[in-house]
């Protein structure tokens, strides 16, 4: 059956790792007569299998979750499915991983927060082909794109920092001098726009730049 034909409902496939959000998407769904809520998936490849079986015509998809995160399975269904759109949900405004998400193909972006005002006509834009990004997120995208400017060297130094090392740990772990940590740090935090380095590794953290993963290992030995 070709749900792209007029009349046709908008097939939605949803892949959230919170059972209680995807609650919330069904929910608005179900009282529009033209939309129709297909399947759901809590994972990158639980998505990719439920894309494959239903072939949607939008998918939301979470960008942080287990397994297999939202830009992985973006990346992964596109190579699959060249036309399928895909609008991209996250947490924060101004997070890495929402214009990374689009760099991989996501026709939209959406604000979870904002959802209950915006989910609707994103859905039926991306539908007719259009990408979607709404002016004020746009401008928060535009804005974070510093933060995607951070150097691989940069990345490392951040990710150190929010696991609480000092500046000599971290030329000690990374095999650079003290100076060198020193002068990184200032960039970090010029180009986050951070008043300090707790705040740095709050924005690293928001915005996706620091593997969460990695401070959950324990701290290096002193």
């Amino acid at each position: 059956m070709d749900t792209n034909l007029p009349g046709k409902p908008i097939t939605v496939l949803t892949v959230d790792d919170h059972p209680v959000f995807r609650q919330g998407i069904a929910s608005i769904l179900e009282r529009q007569d033209d939309m129709h809520l297909i399947g759901e998936a809590s994972n990158g490849e639980e998505a990719l299998d439920r894309f494959r079986q239903l072939r949607p015509n939008v998918t939301l998809m979470d960008i942080q979750m287990p397994v297999m995160n939202g830009i992985d399975t973006i990346v992964a269904i596109r190579k699959e499915f060249p036309a399928a759109r895909i609008i991209a949900l996250t947490t924060y405004e101004g997070d890495v991983r929402a214009i990374r998400a689009i760099k991989a193909g996501a026709a939209g972006y959406l604000l979870k927060s904002s959802l209950r005002k915006d989910l609707l006509d994103t859905l039926r834009n991306v539908h007719q082909g259009r990408r979607c990004i709404p002016h004020e997120l746009a401008m928060e995208l535009v804005s974070s794109n510093n933060a995607d400017m951070l150097s691989k060297r940069e990345v490392e130094v951040l990710q150190e920092i929010a696991a609480g090392q000092s500046n000599k740990r971290i030329a000690s772990v990374l095999d650079i001098s003290e100076d060198t940590v020193k002068a990184h740090v200032k960039n970090i935090l010029c180009k986050l726009a951070a008043n300090d380095r707790t705040h740095a590794a709050v924005l690293g953290i928001e915005r996706g730049i620091i593997d969460l993963r990695r401070l959950n290992t324990p701290p290096y030995a002193l």
